[in-house]
């Protein structure tokens, strides 16, 4: 249900089709030709998202290989610059820790990192919110330091909101093709309002800053109640951090969402500008969720728990 009561709107589309077939076979093939110490640690799929299949390798490794062309691109990416990021980061990150090529078949690039044991965020609660909040509010003021010039683009992420804009209010018509009078007088008018609001909203006037650019509660790893990693660096890139401060909405309510904003700010609330900015962000991906939740009971969940959150306000 939205904010007001009404129904939220149903996921009209599914995840992305694979363009590749990741098996166990050639994992195991992949694994014994470039990594032959590897051979015997037996590969378990673990999970099929929009971009990548997750391969646990043995006890300790975890492989992602990338199941459509546009997620093939931003391997190198994580490759390059992730070791470099994760030394400054008060929580640990999905790292690559080995590298593979294309082979037997697969097209792309691939990479081997730690496996981390826990829950993702989106299907657990934490045990001490508050507590959480000022830690992944550290998290992310330490990754939001200035981006060199080379690093990824991205251009789905970390935009200004002139950009921004237009694509929520095409992911909104795209929920309701139709909008009917008890639509629009509950969640598609209130969603309406909202961006009619948002949308003047100051542009970031600061340099590029490093984003995670998917910070969502799928790609956190909670363990015995307290986050343990950060995962899916895929949209790695630079631009306007509001994009990150959407989680904010994705985890935490009233004074928990407060705690990680002051922690976020480095000790100082982070600005109403930027902010506003997150909620235009939160309810993109709101959207985006429904938009691709006709398969993933996971993402409809994460969507509606969004779009509640971004017309409740705060």
């Amino acid at each position: 249900m939205a904010a007001d009561g009404t129904p939220a709107p149903p996921g009209v589309g599914a995840t992305p089709s694979a363009e590749v077939d990741v098996t166990v076979s050639l994992v195991h093939d992949l694994l014994a030709q470039q990594h032959p110490d590897l051979a015997d640690s037996p590969p378990t799929v673990v999970a099929n998202g929009w971009d990548n299949v997750i391969v646990r390798v043995g006890d300790d490794l975890v492989a992602r290989f990338p199941r459509r062309r546009l997620a093939a691109g931003l391997v190198a990416g994580e490759q390059r610059w992730l070791p470099g990021l994760a030394a400054g980061l008060p929580i640990p990150i999905a790292t690559p820790v080995r590298t593979g090529r294309p082979g037997l078949g697969y097209p792309w690039a691939w990479s081997i990192c730690r496996w981390f044991d826990g829950e993702v965020a989106a299907d657990v609660r934490l045990a001490d919110p508050g507590h959480e909040a000022e830690r992944l509010g550290r998290f992310v003021h330490a990754l939001h330091r200035p981006a060199p010039a080379e690093a990824p683009a991205n251009p789905f992420r970390g935009q200004p909101v002139a950009e921004l804009v237009p694509r929520i209010r095409a992911n909104l018509a795209r929920l309701f093709p139709s909008p009917t009078p008890s639509t629009s007088s509950g969640t598609y008018s209130a969603i309406l309002a909202l961006i009619d609001q948002l949308a003047t909203t100051p542009e970031w006037t600061g340099p590029p800053l490093w984003l995670h650019g998917d910070l969502h509660t799928a790609n956190l790893v909670v363990a015995d109640g307290a986050i343990a990693a950060v995962i899916d660096f895929g949209d790695l890139t630079s631009g306007d951090p509001a994009v990150d401060l959407a989680v904010a909405w994705m985890l935490f309510d009233g004074d928990d969402r407060a705690r990680f904003r002051g922690a976020a700010g480095g000790g100082t609330a982070v600005d109403d500008d930027t902010w506003a900015r997150a909620r235009l962000w939160e309810l993109h991906f709101a959207l985006l969720y429904l938009l691709h939740s006709a398969d993933n009971e996971r993402f409809a969940r994460m969507g509606h728990r969004l779009l509640d959150a971004v017309l409740s306000g705060g």
